[in-house]
């Protein structure tokens, strides 16, 4: 199908990357930024957005993303890279649409999805006994700090718990209806060694926590970060975890992980869908 001079509405489907430090979320609130907002209004400035942009996700405030994939219907006469380039003409620099493709009638960004992936950051000192500052305002962006080393292995000890389907009632409530059942694809934490900071020549590493499922709950990624940062720190063992996820109870959950660290990796469809961007960057 060709997006070249056609009078009825297209409908495509974007790849699109974002800071979320400044804005509530993906989902449109009143009077508050959000992604979804910001990338219709501008859409609407330079043609006929038909219905709302759809997301693959609704990310939480503060979270960012590097794969969100949105769809909609757009009057459009010229071809797609003239529309993705006038959208990021039009985007703040927080904002930007990666790629552009047209979508079969059939896809929808969330519900066609078969997996999305997460990754959650945190940075912590490389050197044992040695403390990270308390304030670290470029770290502090787009990841979390932890000020001492953290137990790795005691972490994926804990995150070996998620793998397979699990009702996570416990760590995050369902967007609609009740089903708190879950299938988790992979849950693991790699290592990134540093030999400098952003701050200085202080040593530092960086922990990078990837989670994959089929879908997730609201905040589940966050509670599940939170829960195994707090075995890393020796606040809890892998055996608490079991039992919270266990007892289905949401008051078991431990505070979840700051916002500032997760990062909406990808989303994945399935192959009969065509959903395969072609990415400039």
């Amino acid at each position: 199908m060709s997006a070249q001079s056609s009078s009825l509405p297209m409908y495509v489907a974007a790849l699109v990357a974002y800071d979320g430090t400044e804005y509530f979320g993906f989902q449109v609130q009143r009077d508050v930024p959000t992604i979804q907002g910001t990338l219709e209004h501008c859409l609407s400035t330079f043609t006929t957005l038909e219905g709302r942009v759809a997301g693959s996700g609704r990310t939480d405030t503060g979270v960012h993303a590097r794969g969100q994939v949105i769809g909609l219907r757009v009057h459009w006469r010229h071809d797609l890279s003239a529309l993705q380039r006038a959208w990021n003409a039009h985007l703040p620099p927080a904002i930007t649409v990666r790629a552009v493709q047209i979508a079969p009638v059939e896809f929808h960004p969330r519900f066609s999805a078969v997996s999305r992936t997460y990754r959650y950051f945190v940075s912590e000192p490389c050197l044992p006994g040695w403390l990270a500052p308390k304030r670290s305002p470029l770290l502090q962006r787009y990841a979390h700090v932890e000020r001492r080393q953290l137990d790795v292995a005691a972490m994926q000890q804990a995150a070996n718990l998620f793998v397979g389907e699990h009702d996570f009632a416990t760590f995050g409530q369902p967007p609609q209806g009740a089903n708190t059942v879950r299938r988790v694809l992979q849950a693991a934490w790699q290592v990134v060694e540093t030999t400098l900071s952003p701050l200085g020549n202080r040593p530092e590493r960086t922990l990078v926590f990837t989670i994959t499922a089929n879908a997730f709950l609201q905040h589940m990624v966050r509670n599940l970060v939170g829960a195994m940062l707090a075995v890393g720190r020796g606040e809890c063992a892998a055996s608490d975890v079991k039992a919270a996820l266990d007892v289905c109870d949401r008051s078991r959950a431990l505070r979840p992980a700051p916002a500032n660290g997760l990062v909406l990796e990808c989303v994945d469809y399935p192959d009969a869908l065509g959903i395969t961007f072609d990415l400039a960057d």
